[in-house]
């Protein structure tokens, strides 16, 4: 199980708008990494590892690259939540609802010089292309490209499994790096999400056997949670509906060698 902090607007321009000095902030984000270790203390046990993510967000609207940064930028912005959480006891950090390329590699060579390992999650509109227009694959690739394949794995969150299911269909070796999916309950667009007064759930029945209908193209895909409109029932559809998966995958590995197929839960 991977427990993430609540820290997706613990960076400073959010902390500047709520009146936190950098010092207490980088006291927030500590705290919220040890919040997780009492977690991981009471229920760790041997056959369930649980590893502890520290979550950056964008330094902007989660939706919209409305404050768009070059790289550089991009990782001198973030490089002090990052420093911060390679000071605790986090394993990792994920950069979660990234919608635009240079933001993403920003966080990769922040969290590079941090020497912290890190998640890069891209959200997408309903064309299964990056609010810039920018294809999935291409973004992967030249995070990729231009980090040297620092990225431990990529993720897709805060989108619907039908705005990215053709994107994905192909099989193509680049989806090989896709090992997390946090997907919305809800089928909206992030435009309509926004303008929404009520949070849309969607059917929890269903969004597990897309999932389950993703992880048989992705294959290596084991991190498994949810984004907006989504809780327990969610979470407990999708473990149904994927855990035979990875059962079958496991009997398959006896025979021939295969990837770590264990699947992981995101909190």
């Amino acid at each position: 199980m991977i427990l993430e902090s609540a820290t997706w607007r613990a960076s400073a321009d959010w902390g500047t708008k709520l009146g936190y000095t950098a010092d207490a902030l980088a006291a927030a984000n500590r705290k919220a990494i040890g919040v997780l270790e009492g977690i991981r203390s009471e229920f760790e046990a041997a056959g369930i590892p649980i590893v502890i993510s520290g979550c950056l967000g964008p330094r902007g609207d989660g939706y919209v690259p409305d404050r768009a940064m070059s790289a550089p930028e991009a990782a001198a912005y973030h490089r002090k939540q990052m420093e911060t959480f390679a000071g605790t006891a986090a394993d990792m950090a994920s950069a979660i609802t990234m919608n635009y390329v240079e933001e993403a590699l920003g966080v990769a060579r922040a969290a590079q010089h941090a020497s912290m390992p890190v998640a890069i999650s891209f959200t997408v509109e309903t064309d299964g292309k990056l609010p810039t227009g920018q294809t999935l694959r291409s973004a992967i690739e030249q995070v990729d490209a231009e980090t040297s394949r620092y990225p431990v794995y990529y993720m897709i969150n805060c989108a619907h499994p039908t705005h990215f299911d053709e994107v994905v269909a192909s099989g193509e070796a680049w989806q090989d790096r896709i090992r997390g999916l946090r997907a919305n309950a809800s089928r909206m667009s992030h435009a309509e999400l926004n303008e929404s007064p009520t949070l849309d759930s969607g059917n929890p029945a269903e969004l597990g056997a897309q999932y389950a209908g993703l992880k048989k193209r992705l294959k290596q895909l084991n991190v498994m949670g949810g984004c907006c409109g989504t809780d327990h029932r969610h979470v407990e559809q999708i473990a149904a509906a994927c855990s035979p998966l990875f059962r079958t995958l496991r009997g398959a590995a006896i025979r021939q060698p295969q990837p770590d197929w264990r699947p992981i839960t995101l909190c």
